[in-house]
């Protein structure tokens, strides 16, 4: 654990985080027939939805009604932008140009598909191409000297960052993209200094943080160096990449107990994370943990059988617990592919020599011996150690092919933490207009699906895969004991004047039946379920008692109760916002009990129907949004057992996950709500991917 290694390539560039300017491009006044114009018009309001394969199929429409207008090809790329699609946006992009030169967005959005591609030249002459027409403008600036920077010409790329941060003097981006030119050049100093100013602009640039680690901690300045990815983590808490960094700077430190805890947290948010197993391993091995570092070791090769670091440390560990057999395996494997790797000689001689055989640990020895005094004591005589490739192929220890490495660099780098971060792979590019609306691209608050309500509407149209029922509401429905349906709604919202009239109507109406003082407790659950609606929640609540004082064994009025209850805890936290301290102590006590009592009336709901779903998930959202996020997952998984077709629960359960850092559970439930019908999943999993 000696320095920060090189990781395995990012990609070039990361997906767009930000639509095009739509309204820049309005097309409204060159469609000639209105329902192209209503076609396109529709499909760039799908587009803004992010339902891009949707969208795509009304850019089709437009296309083949009016085949010579540029915009329709142009909306059509950018869908297929986000979907990474690059080849595909730069084929719509030429269209759209073909048709129509004088639109600038298209060459930036040409030229970022392009770069996607590694088509940088070919981007930087659509960037040229903008310039020509807006000299300043942003973007243009920005990615050009990105593409600059990544064709090495970096002369150019700083003479293209000097001008855009001329103009734009408080560009965040912009200085830490020249960070990473000048980082990559080993202008340390400089590159510092950019990012320093990169983070005095915003504290919200993690890229910036990443690279200002990694230099630091190429400098042994590993306080500051973790300080950096503290904040980097801050950020991002759910990227476990993050926390392998965070545990080698630890273990530069001496803070062994941090460096173990971030693995083992790593390894709770991806159980199969190759390089928090391998660290791992590697600390267990020097503090003698043997076993353990025998089993990490052994998971690595599960997931990666040819990775030679893991199988001769798997050897070192397996010899000194005396696994003679186990080790001899693992070292002979290395012999065949490495013969020329002589500290595997050393160590198969170690373990004869344990094991009686001296005769074959002198052999070991003078074969390490002589591979020593040949190629490492002389590199003149063989510079580039590689008789793997003499023999016409060769795969380097991370699966790929390798032909300008040699021995003497694997052996190097098996030393070394494979961690993530590296500044020359650090690309922060994003398709960056600041456009208004942009959700993903925003810190906005993830909601979770509303909690189920009994109502007189059912739940908007949506892609629900199955009705909201349960057995008591249907047979309340069939047996017609009120001239009303009530439904299992969610997410109902009554504004509009016509329906309130219609429910202050049906109020009155259960009021006159109720008047008497004969009602039943179906009358008083209807008047319950309406004076919910509108928002009368302790009316509501008064109704429903006597709904079950006359029916003690009515599910759905418990259900109707509970909520009706929570509504009106959630409208007292509002209304205490502002209080004193000694009134809002008071309205949290006071809130505290409430909350009982809402728990206590589904658990009836569930005593009389142990099926009914709905009631894990109403409890669900009531602990998630208390913060307690495992007995939120608890509920959630209870309702899924019940419903295995239930979409929000999985979506729910999904966002849960989210909070409490665990992704690949998250994205496994997020992607099982998409299937069954809940839009949000996949925005959701683009955002956080």
């Amino acid at each position: 654990m000696k320095k920060l290694k090189e990781p395995k390539k990012i990609k070039r560039m990361s997906l767009p985080l930000l639509l095009a300017a739509v309204s820049l491009l309005s097309s409204s006044g060159v469609l000639a027939q209105v329902n192209a114009e209503q076609v396109l018009n529709i499909g760039r309001n799908v587009l803004s939805m992010e339902d891009y394969m949707l969208s795509i199929q009304y850019f089709n429409q437009a296309i083949k009604a009016k085949p010579y207008l540029s915009d329709p090809y142009f909306f059509r790329a950018l869908a297929k932008l986000y979907l990474e699609d690059y080849k595909g946006a730069e084929e719509d992009c030429t269209m759209a140009l073909e048709r129509n030169k004088f639109k600038t967005e298209t060459y930036k959005l040409r030229g970022f598909a392009r770069q996607n591609m590694g088509k940088d030249s070919l981007a930087i002459e659509d960037y040229d191409a903008g310039l020509n027409y807006n000299p300043q403008d942003k973007y243009f600036l920005y990615y050009k000297a990105v593409a600059q920077t990544e064709m090495k010409k970096r002369d150019e790329a700083e003479a293209t960052f000097a001008q855009l941060l001329r103009i734009y003097p408080q560009f965040e981006d912009g200085y830490a993209a020249r960070g990473r030119l000048r980082a990559i050049e080993g202008d340390t100093v400089g590159a510092l200094a950019d990012l320093d100013k990169a983070v005095a602009i915003s504290k919200n640039l993690i890229n910036a943080f990443l690279m200002r680690s990694q230099i630091k901690a190429q400098q042994k300045q590993w306080e500051s160096a973790l300080a950096d990815m503290d904040a980097a983590i801050r950020l991002q808490p759910q990227e476990a990449d993050l926390y392998v960094n965070r545990a080698y700077l630890r273990y530069n430190l001496d803070d062994y107990f941090g460096a173990m805890s971030d693995y083992n947290y790593t390894l709770e948010l991806e159980p199969y994370n190759s390089a928090a197993l391998f660290n791992r391993a590697l600390l267990r091995y020097e503090v003698k943990d043997l076993n353990r570092a025998a089993e990490d070791f052994a998971k690595v090769l599960k997931y990666d059988p040819d990775n030679f670091h893991a199988r001769y440390n798997l050897g070192l560990v397996n010899m000194e617990r005396g696994h003679h057999k186990e080790a001899l395996a693992d070292f002979d494997r290395i012999t065949e592919k490495y013969p020329r790797f002589y500290p595997v000689y050393y160590a198969k001689a170690e373990v004869y020599r344990d094991m009686g055989d001296m005769r074959t640990a002198m052999q070991n020895a003078y074969v390490g011996d002589d591979l020593v005094k040949r190629y490492v004591s002389n590199p003149e005589k063989n510079p580039l150690d590689r008789p793997a490739i003499a023999a016409g192929k060769t795969r380097s220890a991370y699966g790929s092919d390798n032909e300008d490495e040699s021995e003497v660099e694997v052996m190097d780098r098996f030393n070394q933490l494979v961690t993530v971060g590296s500044v020359s792979d650090q690309t922060q590019l994003t398709y960056n207009e600041k456009i208004k609306g942009r959700v993903q691209d925003r810190n906005i608050r993830v909601e979770p699906e509303a909690a189920y309500m009994l109502s007189l509407q059912d739940s908007p149209l949506s892609l629900r895969s199955t009705s909201n029922y349960f057995r008591e509401l249907d047979d309340f429905n069939n047996r017609g004991y009120i001239t009303d349906k009530i439904y299992l709604s969610t997410g109902v919202e009554t504004s509009d004047e016509a329906e309130l009239r219609n429910l202050f109507s049906r109020a009155d109406f259960y009021e006159g039946v109720v008047a008497d003082g004969k009602a039943r407790a179906a009358d008083m659950l209807a008047l319950g379920v309406i004076r919910g609606m509108l928002k009368n929640y302790a009316a509501a609540i008064e109704a429903l008692d006597v709904a079950i004082e006359k029916d003690p064994v009515f599910t759905m009025a418990y259900m109707a109760r509970a909520y009706a209850r929570y509504a009106s805890i959630r409208a007292g936290r509002n209304s205490a916002e502002g209080e004193d301290a000694a009134a809002a102590a008071l309205m949290q006590r006071q809130m505290q009990h409430e909350l009982a009592a809402v728990m206590a009336d589904y658990d009836q709901a569930l005593k009389l129907n142990p099926r009914l779903g709905y009631a894990w998930f109403n409890k669900g959202n009531i602990y998630y949004d208390s913060g307690d996020y495992t007995s939120a997952l608890q509920c959630y998984s209870e309702a899924i057992r019940l419903d295995p077709m239930s979409g929000p629960a999985y979506f729910n359960r999904g966002i849960t996950y989210l909070q409490i850092g665990n992704k690949r559970q998250a994205f496994s439930d997020l992607s099982k709500a998409g299937e069954l019908g809940v839009l949000p999943s996949y925005n959701l999993l683009k955002r956080m991917k």
